[in-house]
């Protein structure tokens, strides 16, 4: 459930050229459970994270199970194997659960149309008559609808509104932006259409459906979806791990509502390890599981690539293993949930605090343990190009944004060029190359530079459609083709726009200062240098706004606030300073400035012009994110 805008809009301040950052040396492994609990407890006063709770599982049962830190600073509450975290997204597998129990009774398909399903359910797809949206496509992200808009994240669940309510809240995110059943974009509104359509054919709350039918029998003795009382669970903080945050009530609870303690989320790793059993009683078939973590809906899946996001159950390659699983994200908390089927081992850990730096850091100290002694599995042999790569040579562009919103960014900072050298694929972004291995087909596995080769292709030439070339980078990126020329053009175009309004801030101390000076004023150029810079700072205070708000983003751009409305007011500031910009430097007469100050304007115009065009086209001015 975490937002991402943030992190996108940060990219606009990341020079282009900078260097990139030294990476940390990993840990070293920890070679007991002892000396893992002291990396973590380090881990956890170094970021200044209050707790965490974490579960170490083998199929034959539990290593390690326990509370690290504080649950709550204020009280020095301390954090137990009982004590709850809220999980986000981790919640996402109990909807994909429950539609396999009904499928597995033969009260559904996943194929089934969602209009068949829950025809009162609104959303739109112009490519419904001949691509339905299914409900496989739900539970794997291919709806190709929007996620989640931040007015659906800001409101507060108040306690009376039942699921089908909470979907007619706001439906404009559940807008099929490609045909359905192609491309996968994470979408947190897909999962709580699926879990109505659940509490429609069961004739139960969706949450009491699970509470009977997955949590007990699984042995998740304190799992809820709702709000515990304030002892039994953590309190979740800010990055500074003092300020607490409050308790997100979220409006679609099936997406990412879940409190459980390492306790349960151990049974839950273990139910994964032993295929859908329990004490071995089977609890669900093992084939829903083997379901569940191979993706089957994308052009990708279909193209025969196994590694992708399956039904509510991803996979993830750290240091040249394998994980399945999910992670999940809520304001002031994080979880990850992995395991590995066939090396029979997983883990669950969570913290309460969004402190991603101590996420990442406990993670690798986790995994850098439970492998420590583990064979990495084969690296598949390198084999020739398949006969049409060349023909897949090229510009791409991002053709599968999660975030609607972003999406004017993504597709301008993820540009890349394709081509091949010494039986390679190569892949040129801003980031630099990347370097993929013909596997099998036209799939292609990673070649880090330093790290462990992958072993599995993440990569896929896709099957040429009517729509045109595609590439599948990773498991969730879909890039399309685009012509040299226009990717030329973006290029050249962003670069002039970025180069003049660096050039604008260089020169506006030296306008300013010059001014002081009787001898330099020129009263008629004034306007043609204030309004580019008005314009300019418009801009640098949007993009402050973002990264002051960005602890605490859904719920100051989520309503109508002081902040939310100054974003809003400033992409009208920055329209009409643009515009005026333009004026002044066409009306201004010849003979009233000087010919360098002139250009420098019109050059400058035209740049902001060009770069308030775009930003109209995708409804950027004006924006009201509460809306």
């Amino acid at each position: 459930m975490k937002w991402v805008l943030p992190v996108v809009l940060l990219c606009v301040l990341v020079p282009l050229g900078r260097a990139a950052d030294k990476k940390e040396e990993k840990p070293k492994p920890a070679q007991s459970i002892a000396e893992l609990q002291q990396q973590l407890e380090k881990i956890l006063k170094d970021t200044h994270t209050p707790g965490m709770s974490v579960a170490i599982l083998h199929r034959e049962g539990p290593e390690w199970v326990a509370g690290l830190g504080k649950a709550d600073v204020a009280s020095n509450r301390a954090t137990t194997a009982d004590t709850l975290f809220r999980i986000g997204s981790t919640s996402k597998a109990f909807v994909a659960l429950s539609v396999l129990i009904l499928a597995d009774q033969g009260k559904l398909s996943l194929d089934d149309p969602v209009r068949k399903l829950a025809p009162e359910v609104w959303f739109e797809n112009r490519w419904e008559a001949t691509d339905p949206v299914r409900l496989v496509h739900l539970l794997e992200h291919t709806t190709g609808w929007d996620d989640m808009h931040l007015r659906e994240y800001a409101k507060d669940w108040p306690g009376t509104m039942d699921l089908r309510e909470a979907l007619d809240y706001d439906h404009h995110s559940r807008i099929s932006r490609w045909r359905p059943g192609t491309r996968m974009a994470y979408c947190n509104s897909g999962p709580p259409v699926a879990a109505y359509i659940v509490e429609k054919i069961t004739g139960q709350r969706f949450e009491d459906f699970v509470e009977h039918t997955l949590f007990r029998p699984i042995g998740m003795k304190t799992a809820t979806y709702f709000q515990p009382v304030p002892d039994a669970a953590t309190t979740l903080y800010y990055d500074d791990g003092k300020t607490p945050y409050p308790y997100w009530n979220i409006l679609f609870r099936p997406a990412g509502s879940i409190n459980a303690s390492a306790s349960d989320m151990a049974a839950y790793v273990q139910f994964y390890l032993s295929r859908g059993a329990v004490n071995g009683k089977q609890i669900v078939p093992s084939s829903d599981i083997d379901r569940m973590e191979n993706p089957a809906s994308t052009w990708a899946a279909r193209d025969g690539m196994k590694a992708g996001y399956g039904l509510s159950n991803y996979w993830s390659i750290e240091d040249g293993f394998v994980y399945h699983g999910h992670n999940g994200g809520v304001n002031g908390g994080l979880t990850e949930m992995a395991y590995m089927p066939d090396y029979s081992v997983g883990y669950s850990y969570s913290i309460n605090s969004g402190n991603e730096d101590a996420f990442d850091k406990a993670g690798e100290a986790i995994r850098a343990y439970i492998t420590n002694k583990l064979q990495k599995p084969a690296v598949p042999a390198a084999a020739s190009l398949p006969p049409s790569a060349t023909e897949y040579a090229g510009w791409y562009e991002p053709d599968s944004p999660r975030v609607e919103l972003t999406h004017f960014l993504e597709r301008l900072l993820g540009i890349n060029w394709i081509h091949f050298k010494d039986g390679k694929l190569v892949m040129t972004s801003l980031g630099g190359n990347e370097t993929f291995v013909p596997v099998s087909g036209r799939q292609f596995r990673y070649l880090p530079k330093k790290d462990a080769p992958e072993p599995v292709a993440t990569l896929d030439l896709l099957p040429l459609d009517e729509e045109g070339w595609f590439v599948q980078a990773g498991t969730q990126t879909t890039m399309k083709r685009i012509p040299a020329w226009l990717a030329l053009a973006e290029i050249v175009v962003t670069a002039f726009v970025a180069l003049a309004v660096v050039s604008i801030v260089v020169y506006a101390p030296f306008w300013i200062l010059g001014g002081l000076s009787k001898r330099r004023r020129r009263p008629a150029e004034r306007a043609m240098r204030a309004w580019p810079l008005i314009a300019v700072l418009s801009l640098a205070a949007f993009v402050s706004i973002f990264i002051v708000c960005s602890d605490d983003l859904i719920e100051r751009m989520g309503n109508l606030t002081g902040w939310s409305a100054a974003l809003f007011l400033l992409t009208i500031v920055y329209a009409v300073a643009v515009v005026k910009s333009a004026i002044s430097s066409w009306r201004v007469p010849a003979e009233s400035v000087r010919c360098g100050v002139r250009r420098f304007s019109i050059v400058v115009s035209v740049a902001l012009l060009i770069a308030a065009a775009y930003l109209g086209y995708w409804d950027i001015i004006g924006l009201r994110t509460w809306a």
